[in-house]
């Protein structure tokens, strides 16, 4: 499958990228792809939700008052979880969010993501370009070129451009990342693929090899 390279004022060069046919014909796995998305979203778990038991809350060291007498219900201790300021039952402890998968999954997970994306023809790719000083007029011009500028867009290159970055961090529907870093999660939540011409090379060799 060979996909056309544009230039950043939205015109269609004369060269062509060949991308090699294991990607084009790959059928996506979806279970795959839930795996490495849900293990993504357990690594930004922090996990450090926490409340204190009866036996941690300060204090209620004596019993309140006698057992019998007093015409009361009885009570052992002011910190019960039935008394306000008393512990909580059940609550929340720290602990560790994790849902590790094999490798040979993940890259399934990537492979199926980008075939999406190829078979249903939202994979562009763009001339090598930055820009001499940060501006986000002058990348909102580029896209609206290419005509992405209503569209949500992952824009990867080839090595982390920090002009290209700073450009683009205050347009909502533009996410700017490495090519070689980009996760499942990254690849499936945009509508369309913008691949700068350098990094389609190792964008592929990174999907179809190990690393």
């Amino acid at each position: 499958m060979k996909l056309p390279v544009y230039a950043r004022d939205g015109s269609r060069l004369s060269e062509e990228v060949e991308i090699p046919d294991e990607l084009v014909a790959q059928q996506p796995n979806d279970h795959a792809i839930w795996l490495a998305v849900r293990e993504e979203m357990f690594h930004r778990r922090q996990g450090t939700a926490a409340a204190k038991s009866r036996s941690q809350v300060r204090g209620g060291g004596r019993k309140p008052w006698r057992q019998k007498g007093r015409g009361a219900a009885r009570a052992g201790t002011i910190r019960s979880p039935l008394w306000p300021g008393g512990g909580q039952i059940f609550g929340p402890v720290p602990r560790v969010y994790s849902s590790a998968i094999p490798k040979k999954v993940k890259k399934l997970a990537r492979r199926s993501a980008v075939a999406y994306k190829l078979q249903e023809d939202k994979v562009r790719l763009v001339e090598d370009f930055s820009l001499e000083i940060p501006k986000t007029r002058d990348i909102l011009a580029v896209f609206h070129s290419l005509g992405l500028a209503e569209e949500k867009t992952l824009f990867l290159t080839n090595d982390f451009d920090t002009i290209l970055y700073k450009s683009c961090r205050n347009l909502p529907r533009v996410q700017v990342k490495k090519a070689v870093t980009a996760s499942t999660r990254d690849l499936m939540d945009c509508s369309t693929l913008l691949i700068q011409r350098s990094a389609v090379e190792s964008f592929c060799e990174g999907l179809l090899h190990a690393s």
